[in-house]
């Protein structure tokens, strides 16, 4: 029999253009599973790890770490978590996490997953080259190594609606977790990307009493209203005294009860220190790469403030599991295959990072095989 390849888009070092290269299928050890790819997301992680800004990447790489595919083949018997045997032909999403080992102080005493030592993710520490290969989700193939964490897509839930939510509302319902919203809070999103825009629907589902989103560009701020919050501040056209106002006075002269950073800018955070009521909760969430220092003062922003802040970096099984149950429950309130502005090929990546980078496009799939069905 002859040998089969897969065509994927590499990043073969920092700042280096992206190529389209083939590698070889590999046989699959027991346990694994093959998928043929349907759809795979850009995100803002992507385009840092175009520029080199993540720590321990190993290049080259095929990025794509959050992925919807149909099972092609496998190896002996595969479960999702319900305990429903995973067969071919089927439509399924996987946790981008893998090889936490259950094992270490993080896992077992802190239940911190996401700061277990044994931590590889697809897409970003698995590269291109390390055996058995196809680690990414911007190929035509994907290789689910055994004990991969996968799970069946509902019928009621698309492609384009899981990809929608894609890795943002994972790492969005770790950080509602973590703000701990109760009924009436009034609620402040920085950052109104995918992360930020999820943060704003979950808030608003958990019951807050207002919620608002600083963000831009206009496109995605015309969304938030979309779907429902109560307020939004285009950071390009207002400055920062005149958002404090607005805001201190649609949150009863004093702030918000709770303030979701999900902006990626550092500069945000001095912002949310001074937007939060005091006694308030902060969370931070976008900062999930070193985009560099800010100057706060721990008297006037924490302690005078009595202020708590938490900080959330990334997710694990349990928000990629609530995610797609809250897609069943909330998709047709919410609409998150509306994130969805364009899908590219894989000969259109370098587009498709330009877009993302220059906030064209609220949420670009990468779709290898073609097009999917919404």
């Amino acid at each position: 029999m002859s040998r089969r390849y897969a065509r994927a888009l590499v990043y073969p070092a920092p700042n280096h253009p992206p190529e389209i290269r083939r590698y070889p299928i590999p046989d699959l050890e027991p346990g694994a599973v093959l998928l043929r790819v349907l759809a795979s997301e850009i995100c803002g992680t992507d385009v840092h790890l175009f520029h080199g800004r993540l720590q321990g990447v190993p290049y080259p790489l095929i990025p794509g770490h959050v992925s919807v595919g149909i099972v092609e083949e496998k190896n002996g018997a595969v479960y999702d978590v319900e305990g429903r045997p995973i067969n071919l032909g089927d439509r399924v999403t996987f946790l981008d996490v893998h090889a936490t080992c259950n094992n270490c102080w993080y896992c077992l005493v802190a239940k911190a997953t996401t700061r277990c030592p044994h931590r590889r993710v697809y897409g970003i520490t698995y590269g291109a080259e390390d055996p058995p290969g196809l680690a990414g989700g911007w190929s035509e193939y994907l290789y689910l190594r055994p004990n991969t964490k996968l799970l069946h897509l509902p019928t009621e839930v698309s492609a384009a609606t899981w990809m929608g939510g894609g890795c943002g509302l994972p790492t969005a319902t770790h950080a509602i977790e973590l703000a701990q919203i109760r009924l009436a809070d009034r609620v402040l999103i920085q950052g109104s990307g995918p992360v930020g825009l999820s943060c704003a629907a979950l808030a608003l589902l958990s019951g807050a009493g207002w919620v608002g989103v600083v963000g831009a560009p206009e496109l995605r701020l015309q969304l938030a209203r979309r779907f429902g919050v109560d307020a939004t501040f285009n950071i390009q056209t207002t400055t920062l005294q005149e958002r404090q106002n607005a805001i201190k006075s649609l949150t009863g002269n004093r702030g918000p009860d709770v303030v979701i950073e999900a902006s990626g800018n550092p500069q945000a955070i001095l912002e949310g220190c001074e937007l939060v009521r005091d006694g308030g909760r902060y969370v931070i969430v976008g900062q999930y790469t070193d985009n560099g220092d800010i100057l706060i003062n721990p008297h006037l922003h924490i302690n005078r403030k009595h202020l708590e802040i938490r900080g959330c970096w990334g997710s694990d099984f349990s928000h990629f599991y609530r995610a797609i149950e809250i897609l069943k429950r909330f998709e047709s309130r919410i609409h998150w295959s509306h994130f969805i502005s364009r899908s590219y090929q894989l000969d259109e990546v370098p587009k498709a990072l330009e877009d993302v980078e220059q906030q064209r496009v609220i949420k670009a799939l990468i779709t290898p095989n073609g097009p999917i069905d919404s």
